[in-house]
């Protein structure tokens, strides 16, 4: 079960590196836009997921390793503090705001929509 939790987590880091650079590749490195892509899909997955009536083994494979993978709060306060550092501050308390409040609601969405 680890192993496949670890292979899982992998796949969603390598997500999560390639769908933050095709977006920054599209919209500029101004504002960690892809970022806030990757973190509010992975909460609308997990939540989405945590909604299912699945197997306990799946929830761990998938929410645990590859919606851990793919999702980052790491990232989201190394690229707040640039922000900061930059003088950026309003952008830095947007991109803190944005990201914990759509990733709340993108859970809430996912878990609302596993319901259905």
């Amino acid at each position: 079960m680890i192993a496949l939790i670890a292979v899982a987590a992998g796949l969603g880091a390598l997500s999560r590196f390639s769908v933050d650079q095709w977006v920054q590749r599209r919209v500029g490195l101004e504002f960690p836009y892809g970022t806030l892509l990757v973190n509010t899909s992975g909460s609308l997955l997990l939540g989405f997921l945590v909604g299912l009536p699945v197997h306990e083994e799946l929830l761990l494979v998938l929410g645990t390793g590859f919606a851990g993978g793919f999702t980052t709060l790491s990232t989201v306060a190394w690229e707040t503090v640039i922000l900061a550092e930059k003088g950026r501050l309003t952008e830095a308390a947007a991109n803190l705001a944005i990201s914990f409040g759509a990733g709340l609601l993108a859970a809430a969405a996912g878990f609302g929509l596993a319901q259905l």
